[in-house]
């Protein structure tokens, strides 16, 4: 049986093994850059690796590293790309590389930041050598600072022969959201980068999945399958393992959807995520609209947008469709009209109504404002009113 999470994902897949031939062919003074965002369970992870066994040929070293569940700490991404590694032969200082992999030895005293990086940036280099080489940065939503810097640094870095493939929520979910924006943005800014969104799967390609495990699926099951698991591939899984061995049928029984590990329950399978994760494979229709007519969060006033900053005295709602925040988020990744319209599936034009209307609705006077607006505030879709914007719906009505 083809993986869940695969399906649907022939493009990105064919998108990733051309970054990488770029790199084997030594066609780059710097890496060959793909940045794969989705919200939780869409299979960013599982994404990545099936990219990374199908790579021909095989890449020379893999350095892989992601950020810890509690406490980031410094240089997360580096020391767990060091874990398990021999480094006493590394032509590096010993009490910096000792710190930078967060050794219990480690001095107390350590190097000034800026110097710090510069080593960080060098033990890459060492480790990678002649190349070539691919370097997974998992879950850069929940990076610290230090690392954030560093994989910013390693993506312009000249002479290295190598992928740099980053997986991440969008930055308004991540620890650092400012920082992390910024450091997408310059991800997105490299030449040729490679740049993917992954959605829920259509109900198509429910169908397809289902078809592997059942004869003949019906239409209509398999739609109510894909409504109650939102498309979610994570969702769609554990309710498959669930039922395994059971009559079709048996998946209709109710039951909510599992939540993806470590995800917000507000943000399960049930209450999407933000709706940057529905790029890569357009959603289907009546998806969207159900979750815009989701109710607000509890608590929250209807219609409007709940803060992520205590505290802190709150400006009067803005009340966004649920199309805006698509656009938003993307907006926030960096993307440019024609990225945006290509992801989400619709025209330019339309993408070129929806960034006015935001620009109008939240005060700003440019993308770069709008998008920093959107990290600060943190609008959540489940708490967004549904309004129709006049000629820019790609949508008849439900």
């Amino acid at each position: 049986m083809l993986p869940v999470s695969m399906v649907g994902r022939a493009g990105e897949l064919a998108e990733l093994d051309r970054a990488w031939s770029s790199v084997v062919a030594g066609r780059r003074r710097s890496p060959a850059v793909a940045v794969v965002t989705g919200g939780p369970g869409v299979g960013k992870s599982l994404l990545v690796a099936a990219a990374l066994d199908g790579f021909t040929p095989r890449p020379e070293v893999v350095l892989s590293g992601t950020a810890r569940v509690h406490s980031p700490a410094p240089y997360d991404w580096l020391a767990a790309a060091l874990s398990g590694r021999e480094t006493t032969r590394l032509d590096l200082p010993a009490d910096a590389l000792a710190w930078l992999a967060q050794q219990p030895t480690a001095p107390r005293e350590r190097y000034a930041p800026g110097t710090l990086l510069r080593l960080a940036v060098r033990t890459v280099r060492v480790l990678v050598g002649a190349g070539p080489a691919v370097l997974v940065v998992e879950d850069l939503h929940a990076l610290d600072p230090a690392s954030l810097n560093l994989v910013g640094e390693l993506a312009t870095a000249d002479g290295l022969p190598a992928l740099l493939v980053v997986a991440t929520r969008p930055a308004a979910r991540a620890v650092s959201p400012e920082l992390a924006g910024r450091t997408l943005a310059r991800l997105c800014g490299v030449r040729g980068v490679v740049r993917q969104h992954l959605g829920p799967l259509r109900p198509a390609e429910v169908a397809e999945v289902l078809t592997q495990v059942y004869a003949n699926p019906r239409p209509e099951l398999v739609h109510e399958v894909w409504r109650r698991t939102d498309g979610n591939p994570y969702a769609l899984t554990e309710l498959l393992a669930a039922h395994a061995g059971q009559d079709l049928d048996a998946l209709l029984v109710p039951a909510g959807p599992p939540v993806p590990p470590g995800s917000d329950p507000a943000l399960s399978p049930s209450r999407p995520a933000a709706p940057v994760s529905r790029v890569a494979v357009p959603e289907s229709r009546p998806g969207r609209l159900a979750r815009r007519r989701a109710a607000p969060e509890s608590g929250a006033a209807p219609g409007a947008l709940s803060r992520a900053v205590a505290g802190s005295t709150s400006p009067p709602p803005v009340c966004l469709t649920g199309r805006e925040v698509e656009v938003l988020e993307c907006l926030v990744a960096g993307m440019s009209n024609k990225q945006v319209a290509r992801a989400l599936g619709i025209s330019v034009r339309t993408v070129t109504v929806h960034v006015s209307n935001l620009l109008r609705k939240t005060g700003t006077a440019s993308r770069t404002e709008v998008a920093l607006w959107a990290v600060r505030q943190r609008p959540t879709p489940q708490a967004v009113d549904h309004e129709v914007v006049a000629g820019a719906s790609a949508y008849p009505p439900q």
